[in-house]
This record gives structure tokens, sequence and C-alpha cells, in this order.
């Protein structure tokens, strides 16, 4: 069959895509008969898992009644899921622009940011990704936005905690914490705290690592834009929405940002959906001035009446519930478990249910599985472990030289005990690294 699809982040001659035919819960299937169990959630995406019976009845029902309609006027289902997301959310964030993706929300943080400062300067983690839509590309850290540049966005970068490969040689967490706000301090007063707009963070580092911010970060960073008036903008569009069994990750660590981009999760992404939340002191300002954008699709029916229904499911099922508890007991105790048996696993560390195993080849050393930004034979060790893992019926979510775990959040203990017995077996490709 003639593929006519260009596919995204791919040399097009080079890729040979598995073709889906059917899903159901934590498991899909290709055309060749391979069932895999989803330790990846598509794109840490399905957090409701496949193909959930109430949410395809919520879109039918809505499909039904209204298929679309202008984001200019008032619709139901928008501002039902408007109201229980504001409900849900940590403190004055109170109103929601929607857009159709996660690339978009962080576009139109980064406009309200600007707009509501008068600044124009954002402050960027280099171990991050925000998107690949114009400015979202140009914030990120990670190697993707190279390809792009330049991106011509006025984003100055920093570095986040990261206490297992310390850019300050900590030896505690504590000592992480104080370290990176220090040199935060730094980069905002060098480069003029009058000129910042805006401050971008990923709660918990998603593709980048898993990086789970140490005691006392979040908070920090949240004092440092107080003090200068920096907006801070939250980027949650991959652990918003229960992944790390909380509605929104900055309430695990008891912060609240001026605004909190989210997507995915949002409504498993049944349909494409994400937005802004937003500060109401940050919002009035537009009460009459215009806001100086929008989106066609921003908004739809029938991803709203999804998302609705999302969080029916998520309060009826106790899905909250069910990572924290699961995410600790099984995930978090098994993969622990894997570590103490495999020599290639230099860390584990996560929260609910997403996480990371940092792979090496020198456990004393912290030598990495594969170099940073690895391509061609250099990133073969990484190929082979994630070839081994879909050989075994596992689809993991493997970036650089981590084996990353974000299953759905309706995965059940079993499934999860499943798949790390899986990557038990997995492991041992890597551990033949391991000088």
């Amino acid at each position: 069959m003639t593929d006519h699809v260009f596919y995204p982040w791919a040399a097009q001659a080079e890729l040979n895509p598995a073709t889906i035919v059917g899903a159901s819960g934590s498991h899909f299937w290709d055309d060749n008969g391979n069932r895999y169990l989803d330790f990846s959630s598509q794109l840490v995406n399905v957090n409701l898992g496949h193909q959930h019976p109430d949410m395809i009845a919520a879109i039918i029902a809505q499909a039904q009644q209204l298929a679309t309609i202008s984001p200019t006027v008032g619709n139901e289902a928008r501002s039902e899921l408007a109201r229980l997301i504001v409900e849900r959310a940590p403190g004055e964030l109170n109103r929601i622009l929607f857009t159709t993706g996660g690339a978009e929300a962080v576009e139109h943080a980064v406009r309200l940011a600007r707009s509501f400062t008068g600044r124009t300067k954002m402050l960027a983690a280099y171990r991050s990704y925000h998107g690949g839509t114009g400015v979202a590309i140009g914030l990120s850290g990670e190697p993707r936005r190279w390809a792009a540049e330049p991106t011509n966005v006025d984003v100055v970068r920093f570095f986040g905690p990261y206490p297992y490969r310390s850019p300050w040689g900590t030896s505690t967490p504590e000592e992480e914490t104080t370290a990176a706000l220090t040199h935060l301090r730094q980069v905002i007063e060098l480069e003029g705290p009058q000129n910042i707009a805006g401050l971008i963070l990923e709660t918990v580092v998603g593709t980048n690592g898993v990086l789970i911010p140490p005691p006392g970060y979040l908070a920090g960073v949240r004092a440092l834009c107080d003090e200068f008036g920096i907006v801070y903008i939250a980027d949650e569009v991959m652990v918003g929405f229960g992944r790390v069994g909380q509605w929104f990750a900055v309430q695990a660590f008891d912060v609240a940002p001026d605004i909190i981009a989210f997507a995915k999760g949002v409504n498993s992404g049944y349909v494409p959906l994400g937005g802004v939340l937003i500060a109401e002191r940050i919002a009035q300002r537009y009460d009459h001035t215009v806001y100086p954008g929008g989106l066609t699709y921003a908004g739809h029916p029938l991803a709203c009446a999804a998302g609705v229904a999302s969080i029916g499911i998520f309060e009826r099922d106790g899905i909250l519930d069910h990572v924290r508890s699961v995410g600790t007991d099984v995930l978090g105790k098994g993969l622990r478990e894997l570590a103490a048996r495999h020599p290639s696993v230099g860390e584990v560390r996560g929260l609910g249910f997403f996480w990371a195993l940092e792979l090496v080849r020198d456990p004393a050393a912290r030598t990495p599985l594969v170099p940073f930004a690895a391509a061609g034979a250099a990133a073969e060790p990484m190929a082979k472990v994630t070839a081994a893992a879909k050989a075994r019926g596992l689809w993991p979510f493997s970036v650089g030289n981590r084996f990353q775990i974000a299953p759905p959040l309706t995965t059940s203990a079993d499934d999860l005990r499943t798949g790390l017995e899986i990557i038990d077996e997995v492991l041992e490709v890597a551990d033949g690294y391991v000088s």
C-alpha cells in the first residue's frame, strides 16, 4: 500500500510504522495480530485508556445534538467543562482560554504573559519541551529545537534541578534546590527582571527525563516570580489531569502558578483539546480590552463533551486514588526492585503513573547508556531495548537513555505487574552494555 502520510519527527523513507487497527483499555493491536500493553499512553495522553465506552457515548451524544459551533458564541459543553476544571484548579486560576492542543496552549500562555506585563523575554529550562509550533519550539530547551532555529523567540534559558546529574555537584535534594534557585536568581538579575514577562516550567519535566522537583524548588520559583513581577506559567500538558495523582501536578507541591497550560489528559485525546487556565487578576485585564488571539476550533463541542465525561469518570471511579495508591505500591515499588537487580539502572524516579529508569553503562560513573542527543549507531543500545520491549508485547516511551513508563491511569495492578515482568526481561538487554 502506498502511504501518502507525511509523518512527524521522522525520516520518511526510514519509517515503517505499525498499522494499528484496534484498542481497548490498556491494550492496542496491529494488523499483524500483535497485541501491546500500552506503557506510554500513546503520547502520554490516553489517560482513561482506549475506547472507554462512556467517553465514546458522550462524543456521540454531543454530535447528535450539536457537532460543531464557533468559539465566539456560548456553548453548554464548553461552559460546563470550564466550570469543572476551574473548580479543581489551584489558587486564583478562574478562567479558561480553550485551544486544540498543548502547543497552542503554550503559545497563548506566553502571549498572555507578554501582553499582561508589557515585557518580552521568557525564561525557560534547558531540559524542556513545550511543543512544535513557533514560540513553543523556540522555548524548548531540548535538541528537537535545533533544526527549527533560528526561532526568533526572545528566550533566556536556565538549568533546572536534576539531582542525579547535578550541574552544581550537590549531594542532597535540598542542596540541589538551593543551588538551582540561586542560579535562577542570578539569571533573572543578569537579564534584567524589568524585561522578563514570564517563566515557563514543566511541573514535572516530561520527555526530558521525568524529573521530579526537589523539596522547596517550585515554592522558590513562585517566590522569585512574585518578587520580580514575572508571570509563572506551569506547563502541565503532559502531567495534568491525574498523571501524578492530582488534578494538576502543582497540587502535589502546594504551589499555585499564574497560568497553567494543559491538553492531552483533559479528555484523553479522544478529540483534540487544550487550554490555558488563567489567574483572575490577569484575565481581568481583558474585561474591557480585546485579547489579541483566537482559534477556529477552540473549545470544540465534541472535545469539551469528552472532557466533561472524563471528569465524571475520574470522580465516579476514583481514578486519582488509584493512581496514588497503585502508583506507589505497584509501579514505584516494582521499579525499585528491578533497579536493585539490574546494574544498567542508574536511577528510578517518578510519581503516580509517571516514571523513568535512567539507563547507564557504568553505574559508578553514571555514564549514560547512549550519549546525549544520540543518533544512528550511537543510539543503537536504546533502540535494541525499545525493540525488545515491543517484541515482548510492551509499548514503551523511550527517550534518550531513559526507559519511561506512563500507562493509562485506568491500568489494573495486574496489568502493571505484567508490564514490570516484561521490563525485567528487557533490562537484560541494557545490562549487556554495562562495563
